[in-house]
């Protein structure tokens, strides 16, 4: 029986001439490596982020692919990709799901492990 499962890690970065904080624009990039840990080659269709910021305000993102693809990826192999998001504050969080569907048309979640944005300095 095949295993159908994609592993999820996350590194941030704060983007200090991209931000604003007179204006309450904090930006930050986030590089994603998703790897096909299971025994089923497999695609990546959509995402599922919540995005919120230190005053509670809570934003969910859906859409196709991720950075316009859609990676078909064979057990083992992985795929990374650099995106970015806004907080007007400056610390915050993300967490969500990759709808994936396997080879054989079996579909299954990946978990986006919840992670933090937060200026270098406002975390110790």
């Amino acid at each position: 029986m095949a295993l159908y499962e994609f592993s999820v890690s996350v590194a941030t970065k704060y983007l200090g001439q991209q931000s604003d904080p007179e204006a309450s624009r904090y930006v930050f990039s986030y590089t994603i490596t998703i790897k096909n840990t299971g025994t089923a080659k497999a695609q990546l269709i959509a995402r599922h982020w919540i995005i919120k910021d230190a005053n509670d305000h809570e934003e969910q993102v859906r859409g196709l692919g991720v950075v316009g693809y859609q990676p078909l990826l064979e057990p083992g192999q992985q795929f990374e990709y650099t995106s970015g998001t806004a907080l007007a504050t400056p610390i915050g969080s993300m967490h969500g799901t990759y709808l994936c569907v396997a080879e054989d048309g079996e579909q299954f979640n990946a978990t986006i492990p919840e992670f933090v944005l937060s200026l270098p300095w406002t975390l110790h």
